[in-house]
């Protein structure tokens, strides 16, 4: 078992970093392995709308996007870090998830359907809890079961040294993560006892007009 942990701050080992990182010492301590997944600070284009992922199989922007694209099935699972910018995850991580989870649901990729997923965001103050439910929507969209901790997950600090001695905080990361594991391994217990997943029907494409 595997969880993918994005962190979506241009800073590599900035405050965000310091929550993942937290994070993933408490998933090896339950067995499960993890990788931190660094966006970066290089610039990332937007979705343009094009569609043409669908008949591509990756997205039409050939960058960092596409390497993790085709990287997604060996994951079981995915933690969303961000830092908060005007309350809400940074620029730099909606873009690169918009064309994630777009294209990979156009192309086909993985299949994240009962895949637990889950928000973290840090900031100095405030413009978490937004931060939190913007990114949980990517997960809802697709089918994803989102796991909490004990409480809003996010840290407060201007610097990682500050994050650390948020100890309530941290402590939320290691609930988050240790329900994570479980949740990983009841859907090991699962599919070792025969219990496939949901039946799919077609999807039904509506709009306001008809």
């Amino acid at each position: 078992m595997k969880v993918l942990l994005i962190n979506g701050s241009p800073k590599e080992k900035g405050c965000t970093y310091t929550a993942l990182l937290e994070i993933s010492k408490t998933l090896q301590e339950e067995g499960v392995d993890s990788e931190i997944y660094n966006i970066g600070n290089s610039p990332i284009a937007p979705c343009r709308a094009c569609g043409a992922c669908g008949k591509l199989g990756r997205c039409a922007i050939d960058d960092e996007v596409n390497e993790l694209l085709e990287r997604l099935n060996e994951f079981d699972g995915i933690i969303i870090g961000s830092p908060v910018h005007y309350a809400s995850a940074s620029g730099g991580t909606v873009a690169f998830l918009d064309r994630l989870f777009y294209a990979n649901a156009r192309a086909g990729k993985a299949d994240l359907r009962m895949k637990p997923g889950s928000a973290i965001a840090s900031a100095r103050r405030a413009g978490t809890t937004a931060t939190i439910d913007e990114l949980n929507k990517y997960f809802q969209i697709h089918q994803m079961p989102i796991i909490s901790g004990r409480y809003w997950n996010m840290v407060h600090g201007q610097t990682p040294d500050d994050v650390k001695k948020d100890l309530e905080g941290l402590q939320n990361m290691r609930f988050l993560a240790r329900n994570m594991a479980y949740y990983l391994k009841c859907i090991e217990a699962g599919k070792n006892a025969g219990i496939k997943l949901p039946k799919q029907e077609e999807v039904t494409f509506t709009n306001f007009i008809q």
